[in-house]
């Protein structure tokens, strides 16, 4: 089973083709997921074993988004094949939307106004080279801001995380691959861990972090196998606002994207966030981001040439997803969901999409598989 995430990809492929041949097919659900991370990204999981996770839980079909990435896809399309599920490739990127009417907003981003994220889907696989030709720049520029990013963490905690030391070898940087905040994180858990017997002690005297009773539980618990996912979940939510550096160079103008979907027939879609109040997974603070001002934001998409809205039923409360749903049948916006998949602990299945009402978005995903095999146009 380690051999899921080997460092060679062929070993990966051939693990995968002996587990299929060994183990007892897993009953299928009909149960869709149009953006699972791997290791190209940050996760987890190599595409190979994203697929297996996938396939597991009963997938019909899965997708995979990586940051800034496609270079997974091939891998993950092989994958997919070897287990018989369907699959459907994209990207997820930062966008610059300072040349809209949504300049100097909170969009869907938590970090910082005007830019925000949004998602490549179905990508024709004769297209993919071409993708990770546009996003090479973007990531250069990326780790520019990694570095910096760095030598502030150093200041703020006394570990000397060192970016080609500590954090490359966290990444496939130099398979194609990005690097994320996250990555970051992930490396300072490791050394938090390494260093300092009481983690919890440390978090709270020393870095002033309040923990839950839950995450204390987790991160006092010597058994835990997700300890350093758990503690990056801790530093994600009370330490980035602190090293944070606002990204500019990395992130292309909106309009690049859409012009880049448009060249290579994949979809263009931007990654409904919405208000944060009681947050409905428990893993957002109460935050305001596109719902004051959510006709503004579809004129926007439907004047740059966006063609679907991607969102997760599991992460807002019904009334907002009816809103958004409203809206994307005004403007004849396509709708893709997928639940974000990036730790060990998250579940593959979306029991939100069990819901009829929801129906539609287990048809686009689909529509968009038939699209990205160029059986249909959207």
């Amino acid at each position: 089973m380690d051999n899921l995430n080997h460092n060679d990809k062929q070993i990966r492929l051939s693990e995968l083709k002996k587990l299929v041949d060994t183990t007892t097919s897993p009953i299928t659900t009909g149960d869709v997921n149009n953006h699972i991370h791997t290791f190209y990204s940050f996760s987890p999981y190599s595409p190979t074993k994203a697929v297996w996770m996938a396939y597991q839980s009963g997938l019909t079909t899965a997708g995979i988004m990586d940051h800034d990435s496609v270079a997974g896809c091939r891998e993950f399309i092989e994958a997919g094949e070897i287990v018989g599920i369907a699959t459907t490739i994209g990207v997820e990127c930062r966008a610059d939307f300072s040349s809209t009417k949504l300049n100097n907003k909170r969009i869907n981003n938590p970090d910082q106004t005007t830019i925000a994220y949004m998602a490549l889907h179905a990508i024709p696989h004769g297209k993919i080279e071409r993708v990770a030709e546009f996003f090479k720049p973007y990531t250069l520029e990326r780790n520019k801001r990694n570095i910096a990013m760095i030598e502030k963490i150093n200041k703020l905690v006394p570990m000397e995380l060192d970016f080609e030391h500590d954090v490359v070898p966290l990444s496939k940087l130099h398979e194609g691959g990005s690097i994320t905040e996250r990555h970051i994180l992930f490396a300072l858990a490791k050394k938090i861990i390494q260093n300092k017997a009481d983690v919890v002690g440390f978090l709270k005297n020393d870095l002033k972090i309040a923990l839950s009773e839950k995450v204390e539980g987790f991160l006092t618990d010597k058994s835990n196998p997700y300890l350093e996912y758990d503690l990056l979940g801790v530093l994600k939510s009370d330490l980035v606002e602190k090293f944070y550096i606002d990204a500019t160079a990395e992130c292309p103008d909106v309009t690049e994207v859409i012009a880049l979907a448009k060249e290579v027939g994949a979809i263009a879609a931007y990654a409904y966030l919405g208000d944060v109040g009681n947050s409905v997974t428990g893993d957002k603070k109460t935050q305001k981001f596109e719902d004051d001002y959510l006709d503004l934001l579809f004129e926007e998409l439907n004047r740059l040439g966006f063609n679907a809205v991607t969102y997760m039923p599991t992460r807002n409360t019904l009334e907002q997803l009816l809103r958004i749903k409203e809206l994307c049948e005004k403007y004849n916006l396509m709708q893709i969901s997928g639940e974000d998949i990036n730790s060990p602990r998250q579940v593959f299945i979306c029991e939100a999409l069990k819901n009829p009402i929801f129906s539609n978005l287990v048809d686009s995903t689909w529509a968009l598989i038939k699209h990205e095999r160029g059986e249909s146009a959207i």
